[in-house]
């Protein structure tokens, strides 16, 4: 892989199949730009109708070089990429970038097309990226392999954000905002339809350079999940951001990625979850993406969520304070004796949080420097944040501003120092340099401060985190599964259910129901019928023996009547369950990204809300822990009018046990539900009143 992607972006010898003298034309940019950047390698256009290429000596064909190039860009009909793939394949070419369009995401044609292409690179180890990309590019090695508009009017600067897009159009316009916002790229790649290299191994390999700190990414949908899963765990472990771009949030969101790159969208609310999971931070909108890895560019990130604002306008401070509150930002107020020391020094400011230094403030700039040193220094705040309006755009003002803010600095070094204000792109490029995340907008730097503070989280808790791997494997019985035999199973996987009496048809229910003590619970237990509800197949509350025993014959005549052929193993008789919070907890198969956890609370919440969250199996008792306190509901299990606190901590142990069970059987499971769970008072535990699985290899499981 690492020797793939050097060709690809760092080659020292590059082909240009395709090239043209015209430069706006697809195989004339990619030579105009590497002539314009001073590209240092060996340039080797190939067109056979022409003696040179915009200058350069031309070549009839990839066979016909002076040496072997380390990649080759292919600017060639689609028609024609199967032989030129063939040539570069034959002559040992490393990799080789596909710009053709009309491959997979037009259809069968196209997709065989793209497979036959695949296999011809396979067979001598040559890399593709593509087809229907827009390339790469390299600023740091003066390497530019694409024909995207961007470049145009100017090329790119190095620096440390990196952006790999599924979408060349998308990866070309976030590199040009980019460029806007004054943030240099590392290494930019557009992957298309991923006939071979895909975002995921893309993301790998960027996360491992030393000059990137951050990753913008896009995708409609990901195809290896443990490549990707991989990538993501990468990144957070070496604290380098990803800020993801996911398209397909609506249906027809999904349909028209599956279109437009032949890609598998999988359940937009399953990968969001899973992006949360292994810290990766989703964007609502192109804005916030770059707004956040404009903050993550530096590396720096806040050790705690306090954050100071300072102020010469109090409606501004209340309006940024309100957003930082809504970010997750604690705007704790500056201790008492710091407010008085403020006081003393600015008798008519507001020196709690945020800071109103008023507008007497900007008169002197030893005054402004000493109380914004005094405010940083004494609030015990890791977050400084200042509003500064349109006052650096003035000429008189701008400067001594500045100047007064960095020596109120001096010795801060660690700390984030984030700006509102508005300013010509001059001025606010000087801020930039002294270290100020500079936004005109105070709701953008409220979340993108957020943001850095939940990566951070993120970042701690990938260091503490312990391996996962699946729980031990159990031969699992052929065919449908009854509620007895799932638990029976789930039960050797570690998950705890009642004390149940399984009677067959012809045993006496009342004497079993005795045992276990009145009132009961009786269900008929099928692995043909899954929804007992439905059948009339349940009777609760039932409070002796004799109505245990008319209840089971009435349960078996409405079974029979609506359900003749459905295999009987009897009834089973439990317990009624105790009082506590009803919850839902279920597996599904993704997919994209496999065995997936679901949880969330029962009932209405469930059924009108749908608050329920979900984390890729397995994951441990710490990941569970943070699935549950996800949820909207969450207070319903710390415990709400004169409630007890629920055992939150056994339901965690139940989530982990139940992903690692999942996991281990990925291939056999198609689902299983345990609904409802009874998550009991602090210290009684849990109690999964049902089981289903669904076994996904074997006859019968449709039991819908």
């Amino acid at each position: 892989m690492t020797s793939a992607f050097s060709s690809l972006l760092a080659p020292n010898s590059v082909a240009l199949v395709g090239a043209s003298e015209d430069p706006t034309r697809i195989g004339g940019r990619p030579l105009r730009y590497l002539k314009a950047s001073g590209f240092r390698g060996a340039v080797l256009p190939v067109n056979p109708k022409r003696e040179t290429v915009q200058g350069l000596p031309a070549y009839a064909s990839i066979s016909a070089l002076p040496e072997v190039p380390d990649t080759a860009i292919l600017a060639v009909p689609a028609h024609l990429i199967r032989q030129t793939v063939e040539e570069c394949a034959q002559a040992g070419v490393k990799s080789a970038i596909v710009f053709s369009a009309g491959f997979a995401e037009a259809g069968a044609e196209g997709e065989r097309l793209q497979a036959d292409m695949v296999a011809i690179a396979r067979s001598s180890g040559m890399r593709l990226l593509g087809p229907n990309c827009l390339g790469v590019f390299n600023p740091s090695a003066a390497y530019f392999g694409t024909f995207s508009v961007v470049l145009d009017n100017e090329l790119i600067a190095p620096g440390p954000v990196g952006i790999v897009s599924q979408s060349g159009a998308y990866g070309a316009h976030i590199a040009h905002l980019a460029r806007q916002r004054g943030l240099g790229i590392s290494q930019w790649v557009t992957t298309g339809n991923e006939c071979d290299i895909d975002v995921a191994e893309t993301l790998d390999w960027m996360v491992q350079q030393p000059d990137t700190n951050v990753i913008m990414a896009y995708a409609e949908g990901v195809r290896d999940r443990d490549s990707f899963v991989a990538a993501l765990e990468r990144a957070r472990k070496a604290e380098k951001a990803i800020i993801f771009m996911k398209t397909g949030r609506s249906d027809v969101g999904a349909e028209a990625a599956a279109s437009h790159t032949a890609s598998l969208a999988g359940s937009d609310a399953v990968f969001d979850a899973v992006l949360r999971q292994y810290g990766v931070y989703r964007a609502a909108t192109t804005v916030e993406q770059l707004d956040v890895a404009y903050a993550c560019a530096s590396g720096i990130y806040p050790p705690t969520n306090r954050v100071g604002i300072f102020t010469m306008s109090g409606g501004f401070g209340i309006q940024l304070a309100d957003d930082a509150e809504a970010a997750g930002l604690d705007v704790a107020p500056m201790p008492e004796a710091a407010q008085d020391k403020l006081k003393e020094m600015l008798p008519y400011s507001s020196p709690r949080n945020p800071v109103d230094a008023t507008a007497q403030v900007v008169s002197n700039m030893d005054l402004l420097t000493k109380y914004v040193r005094a405010m940083i220094t004494e609030g015990g705040y890791d977050i400084f944040t200042a509003i500064l309006g349109t006052g650096p755009s003035s000429k008189s003002f701008a400067d001594p501003l500045r100047k007064a803010l960095m020596a109120a600095m001096d010795g801060q070094e660690g700390k984030i120092r984030g700006l509102t204000m508005s300013a010509p792109a001059e001025v606010v490029r000087q801020y930039e340099n002294d270290g100020f995340l500079v936004y005109e907008d105070g709701s953008a730097l409220a979340r993108a401060l957020g943001a850095l503070v939940w990566l951070k989280q993120g970042f701690d808790a990938s260091r503490n985190a312990v391996a996962v791997t699946p729980g031990q494997r159990f031969d699992l019985p052929e065919g449908p599964l009854s509620e007895a035999d799932a638990k029976k199973i789930l039960g050797e996987a570690g998950l705890s259910f009642p004390d149940e009496r399984l009677v067959p048809v012809d045993g006496d229910v009342g004497e079993a129901a005795s045992q276990l003590g009145f009132p009961v619970v009786l269900k008929i237990c099928s692995p043909d019928i899954a929804h007992k509800t439905e059948v009339g197949g349940v009777a609760v509350n039932v409070r002796d023996a004799d109505a245990a025993r008319q209840a089971a014959q009435a349960i078996l005549a409405r079974a029979a009547d609506h359900a003749p052929d459905a295999k009987i193993d009897g009834i089973l008789v439990a317990p009624m369950a105790l009082e506590g919070v009803e919850t839902i907890v279920g597996v599904m198969q993704d997919p994209v990204l496999g065995p997936v956890v679901m949880f969330g609370l029962g009932g209405i919440f469930v059924e009108v809300l749908k608050d329920v969250t979900f984390r890729a199996a397995p994951f441990d008792q710490a990941e569970a822990m943070r699935m549950i306190r996800e949820i909207r509901g969450f207070a319903m299990l710390e415990g709400v009018r004169g409630a007890p606190p629920s055992d939150i901590e056994a339901l965690a142990r139940m989530l982990s046990d139940l992903s690692r069970f999942a996991a281990a059987h990925a291939d056999r499971i198609e689902s299983i539900d345990l609904n409802p769970v009874r998550v009991l008072p602090r210290g009684e535990g849990v109690v999964p009143l049902d089981a289903l699985i669904v076994l996904n290899k074997e006859a019968g499981n449709d039991r819908n």
